[in-house]
């Protein structure tokens, strides 16, 4: 299949380039304008990306009566000034293609302008405005939620308070607020056996939460708790996780198959909590994937908490919640809140993952670097840009 992708500085000059390239008869696939951060911002600069192809037709997303329209346009033209040459049987095809691509053209300039007028909304704010619009940009918050953040505050703060620095970081704290859904802590229901699960990819903390968790419910909640790990594929995890097992004082069981996961939880049915401490898998390895989740399924785990860590992009947070959705997580818990630069990609990975956040923590002191997630908290920390003293 010939599929290329044009750069240019106008959608004119970029479907200009296709046509040349690949003929009159070439199909736009998609069309959007290249970000360039803040290069974008300056005076001129754009650049629109086209994907075409001259084999591939794609069928117009604009209502049948704008196709009709155009069509009967063409049909106008063609009987006005159309030269002796093919049939009207044989133009018709002709004239479809030369519809389909006006259509796909289209297509492409309104999504342009739709995007270009977004940016010169932000370019209209005022300056007061546009600090704390820079400021969330900084946060690592996207540039559409930033966006959208600040017409929000536009619209709910009242003018004469915008140059109130404080008035202004009060009503974007409460609005970043609104975009966090928190779960709760873990709560073993008593009575019965509750089973949560830690997985994600390699390097994110897993082993060292589960040891924070455990420690909590065992000494401040005086609950009983047992701990299972199948993190065979590193011997050092599991002599770790059995020494922090030996100081707690827990049982703790190692498998490494689905049907020694089944022996393990029978043998500890008589607890309040186990939680389970999954090897680091690669978002990309779908096979390893399938096997936790097939290992999750003999467990019956009762929670599953999807572990990642700040230190990531918000791009790659994403990604990698999307690639473990197959493992059906609950939650999100993110790690290493101390480390990070910014703190705006959590927003990022809330919104695309679909999952609420349960805990956060922010450094390896066991049990205490770790905390419940709240909102309001979590609000002033990517306002602020760094963890508070108390963190």
């Amino acid at each position: 299949m010939n599929v290329k992708t044009f750069r240019a500085a106008s959608i004119q000059e970029a479907l200009s380039v296709v046509r040349r390239e690949l003929g009159p008869g070439a199909s736009v696939l998609h069309a959007r304008e290249v970000r360039g951060g803040w290069l974008s911002w300056l005076p001129g600069w754009r650049r629109i990306e086209v994907v075409a192809s001259d084999e591939v037709q794609v069928p117009s997303r604009l209502e049948a009566r704008g196709a009709n329209l155009v069509a009967a346009r063409h049909d106008r033209n063609d009987s006005i000034a159309a030269p002796a040459g093919p049939s009207q049987r044989d133009a018709a095809p002709l004239r479809a293609g030369r519809v389909q691509d006006q259509l796909s053209e289209l297509q492409g300039m309104v999504a342009a302008l739709c995007r270009t007028h977004r940016r010169a909304a932000v370019n209209e704010l005022p300056q007061e405005l546009f600090r704390s619009y820079a400021s969330l940009i900084d946060a690592e918050i996207s540039e559409e939620l930033a966006r959208q953040l600040i017409e929000s505050l536009r619209s709910s703060l009242p003018e004469h308070e915008w140059s109130d620095d404080d008035a202004v970081q009060a009503r974007l704290t409460r609005l970043v607020e609104r975009e966090i859904v928190v779960r709760g802590p873990i709560q073993p229901p008593g009575g019965r056996r509750h089973l949560v699960a830690l997985v994600g990819p390699t390097g994110v903390g897993k082993t060292t939460t589960i040891a924070k968790l455990a420690a909590n419910f065992r000494l401040r909640e005086k609950r009983r708790v047992g701990l299972i790990t199948v993190d065979t594929y590193r011997v050092a995890a599991v002599e770790q996780l059995r020494t922090y097992a030996d100081i707690i004082d827990l049982p703790m069981e190692v498998v490494s198959t689905p049907r020694e996961m089944r022996a393990a939880v029978e043998r500890m049915a008589d607890l309040d909590l186990v939680l389970l401490d999954t090897a680091g898998r690669s978002p990309h390895d779908e096979v390893k994937i399938q096997e936790l989740r097939a290992l999750l399924h003999e467990a019956q785990a009762d929670e599953v908490h999807l572990v990642l860590s700040c230190v990531a992009s918000a791009s790659t947070l994403t990604r990698t919640a999307e690639r473990f959705a197959a493992a059906a997580p609950t939650s999100v818990l993110l790690t290493k809140l101390d480390e990070a630069t910014g703190y705006g990609q959590m927003l990022e990975l809330l919104r695309a993952a679909r999952l609420p956040l349960s805990y956060v923590t922010h450094g390896q002191n066991v049990p205490d670097d770790i905390r419940v997630a709240e909102p309001q908290r979590l609000a002033r920390l990517i306002i602020a840009g760094c963890l508070p003293v108390d963190a």
